[in-house]
Order: C-alpha cells, then structure tokens, then sequence
C-alpha cells in the first residue's frame, strides 16, 4: 500500500518541528498557566484572575505596553527606511561596494550589551560628542544625554543594530530581481518611481514583511538596550517582567510574559496587514 504523500511529508518533518513546536507550546502554555494562578512554584495552585486584574490595573503595565510597543514599532519603521535605500544602491556592484555592505553589516557582529556601553561612553556627561559639540562651538557646556525620557537613545541602539539585518535581507531580495524585467519596463516608457513602485516594491514585500516583524519582536522584547541606555521614568515589559520575577512574583510576571506574546503576534499580523496595503497602493 502507497502512503499518501503528505503523510510522508508529515513524517519527515516532525523530528524537527515537532520537537520545536513541543519546545515552544509547553513554554508558552507554562507561561499562559502560570498567569491564571496555576503552576505556583511557591504554594498551591488553583485557577483565578485576579493576577491578570491586579497586573492590569496598575499604571505601570500599561505604561510598560505603550513604551514596549512604541520602540517596536519605530525599531522596525526606522531600520527598513535605512535600510531599503541602500540595498537598491548595492544592487549592483561596484569598485567598493563589497567593502561598504560588509561594513554595514558589522554592526551584527557586536553584541547589543556591548553596542549599549560603548554609545553611553559617547554620549555620557562629559563624552566625545559632548567635547566635539563644546569645541566645535556649538554648546557650552556639557548636557546630559543618556536615560532621555523619550527613549530616543534605545531608538537609535535599536536601528544601529537592526538596521544590518534589514539590508541583509532587502540586498538578497533586490539584487535577485533580473535586470530583463526592468529593462523591459524600461522600454515600455516606465519612469524610475513607476519601476520602484510596481516592480521592485512588489517583489520584495516578502523581505520587507520578515524584516518588520523580526524587527519589531526583537526591540519588542529587548532587554539590554532598555536597562543601559533606556529612560529611568519608565519601565519596557521584559524590565517589568524581570522585576517581578526577581521579587519572587512568577504569576505577575508570567501575566507580563503572556502580554509580550500577545503583543508580538498583533504586532507581527499588523506589520503583515500594512506592508500588503502599502505596496497595493503602490501598484495604483
């Protein structure tokens, strides 16, 4: 007897997404219990909702998610508008080229905790930016910097280091679209921008899409930029998360845990929604 060939197929992959998605829902569901009293590694366990209403009434949760969610978004919006300029200027090589990408993409190499200590050696009190801008004439003395209260300092962290990931993923997609194709809209009277928008948007929608939302969950979820070099009046959910955890608190901040997934996947379905609505219009 034949065995039908998705059932061969399904066999094939299951020692390894199987094992992955057992990794992964166990965690998830540990997570998820956990914030409904259960798994209570410190008593007895029994379902309730009072962690979700004690985490959520608090002004600190909330705050968390608004600022969470707004260096998310503007990690992701931020390192795709760098980065799509430059892979369709490296689209084809050049004397040099080589030399700039790979130099774009060395950001990747440095870990964020040191990528976060070396920019508040910049940018500190008495720091080489604040001892250019004094000699250059331009301050007068020096001005603190580091911990804004807008967390413009985790944002510009965020698009240093994800920004190389965007372009890796846009130069693969841009340079493999064939120069026939836009030849052929060459001839046919089609100017620059209607070459952008009708061919090239369209044919990278699937890198774009990647980038924004693997974007958008790593600075989502970020935890090394928010603690060296993010604001001191507010708190981002993998900080409050950790701060609960470290008192001890596993079900609150299991109920944080639960908000960050929760969070990343809108974020990921909104990113998916919005790139398809941009290059739609663009195709207009």
């Amino acid at each position: 007897m034949t065995m039908p060939r998705w059932l061969r197929i399904t066999l094939l992959l299951l020692p390894g997404i199987g094992l992955i998605l057992a990794m992964i829902g166990s965690v998830v569901y540990i997570a998820v219990s956990q914030s409904f009293g259960l798994y209570n590694l410190n008593g007895e366990s029994a379902f309730t909702y009072d962690f979700w209403q004690e985490t959520t009434s608090r002004k600190l949760y909330s705050r968390s998610v608004t600022y969470s969610t707004y260096i998310g978004f503007w990690s992701a919006l931020l390192s795709l508008t760098f980065a799509y300029p430059i892979a369709l200027w490296l689209r084809k090589p050049f004397p040099g080229s080589v030399t700039i990408g790979a130099v774009l993409k060395a950001p990747l190499l440095v870990h964020g905790l040191v990528a976060a200590f070396l920019y508040i050696n910049v940018i500190s009190y008495h720091g080489i930016f604040n001892q250019l801008m004094q000699g250059i004439g331009i301050w007068d003395e020096p001005r603190r910097l580091q911990n804004d209260r807008n967390g413009y300092g985790v944002l510009i962290l965020q698009t240093w280091k994800n920004m190389p990931f965007a372009l890796l993923l846009l130069t693969s997609a841009v340079q493999s679209i064939s120069d026939d194709v836009l030849d052929a809209a060459r001839d046919l009277g089609a100017k620059k921008i209607s070459r952008f928008r009708k061919i090239i948007t369209p044919l990278t929608l699937s890198s774009m899409q990647a980038a924004l939302v693997i974007i958008f969950i790593a600075a989502l979820a970020d935890f090394s930029f928010q603690t060296i070099a993010g604001p001191t009046n507010r708190q981002s959910l993998a900080q409050l998360m950790v701060f609960y955890k470290s008192g001890g608190d596993w079900h609150n901040a299991a109920v944080v845990g639960t908000t960050l997934m929760g969070v990343a996947m809108l974020g990921a379905v909104f990113w998916v929604v919005i790139s398809k609505i941009v290059v739609r219009g663009a195709r207009i």
